[in-house]
């Protein structure tokens, strides 16, 4: 197969005409890592679902390991695992129990089930944990728990969605890792939306953007940052009556940046850090102190709010000083 997965014009329509989805445009290479980002309601969630056959497309066309999503099904569900969100796992069966199940389901032998529950409880650290109640896990055992089932049936395709939402940072970590190893390992294409920046920044090989059910960005991590612009030099002056007069020294290295915190003067410094000196220099020529100085590299969330005019949910407040202008709002 040429693409692992290729999604084209897809669309998703609920009651009322009420478009979730928008006609996304998707290529996903076999063995590759795709970040898919975007906040509540932009239409990531909606999207998996289609591409995993839960959701029928009201529009467009989408293939998954070769197979299409409206047409066959079946072929599409024998190839791909999923992880959801809001999965729903027995709390009364075991780890073990539920891993077992799995494999009948996908028409595994008694001692193929048995080997697979050992292997994938081993890969994701809950072989002390297999015999006990899943509703005795913590918060990131579950996940890895939902991870180990998607990956029952090795499948070709595995999505996904927010998998380290709620978890806390050592969990988080590895999750992380045990995605980069199957992805390195077994070579397993990883689709996956998250509305953590760094999550998209560490993991994905190539990251879209999705807002108003639309791409509004893709590309790899180092090209989108590259297209927010130069690192922009923030500083704070000591005396706040002279911001005025710190941005006019600055505007001299770089552009304005207009998007910035109250009370501080920036400017994109093209060079990065080897014009830093040059600007304080000039600044102390101008005779202002500055309370504090911070050189801003362009970050996934500046190109967020480059493209859409805002920050993604738990990312802070505001617009970022390093992002400039992005459009306002957003289609509901």
């Amino acid at each position: 197969m040429n693409e692992a997965i290729l999604a084209e014009g897809l669309v998703r329509e609920f009651k009322g005409g009420i478009r979730a989805v928008d006609g996304v445009d998707l290529q996903v290479r076999p063995g590759e890592v795709y970040g898919f980002l975007g906040p509540n309601g932009a239409g990531k969630s909606t999207t998996v679902r289609m591409l995993a056959t839960l959701l029928r497309p009201t529009g467009g066309s989408a293939t998954v390991a070769g197979f299409d999503v409206a047409s066959e099904a079946k072929s599409v569900r024998r190839s791909i695992g999923v992880a959801l969100q809001d999965a729903a796992i027995d709390p009364f069966m075991t780890g073990r129990e539920l891993l077992h199940l799995q494999g009948v389901l996908h028409g595994l032998s008694r001692a193929e089930c048995r080997s697979t529950a050992d292997r994938l409880l081993d890969r994701v650290g809950l072989t002390e944990a297999a015999e006990r109640r899943v509703g005795t896990y913590s918060g990131g055992m579950r996940r890895r728990l939902d991870l180990a089932l998607a990956l029952v049936h090795e499948p070709v395709v595995l999505f996904l969605d927010e998998p380290t939402t709620g978890l806390d940072p050592t969990s988080r970590l590895a999750l992380w890792e045990e995605v980069r190893r199957l992805n390195t390992e077994a070579g397993t294409t990883v689709f996956l939306t998250t509305q953590y920046l760094e999550e998209a920044d560490q993991l994905a090989g190539r990251v879209g953007i999705i807002d108003g059910g639309r791409i509004v960005a893709e590309g790899t991590p180092q090209q989108l940052k590259a297209e927010v612009g130069d690192p922009a030099l923030v500083i704070t002056p000591a005396d706040p009556e002279r911001r005025d007069a710190a941005q006019e020294v600055l505007v001299r290295f770089g552009p304005e940046v207009e998007a910035r915190p109250p009370g501080t003067a920036a400017a994109r410094l093209p060079g990065g850090a080897a014009r830093v000196a040059e600007a304080v220099r000039a600044l102390d020529e101008a005779g202002i102190s500055t309370a504090s100085l911070d050189l801003h590299q362009p970050t996934l969330d500046d190109v967020f709010v480059a493209k859409t005019g805002r920050r993604l949910e738990g990312h802070g407040g505001g617009e970022s000083p390093a992002a400039g202008r992005g459009k306002r709002g957003r289609r509901r």
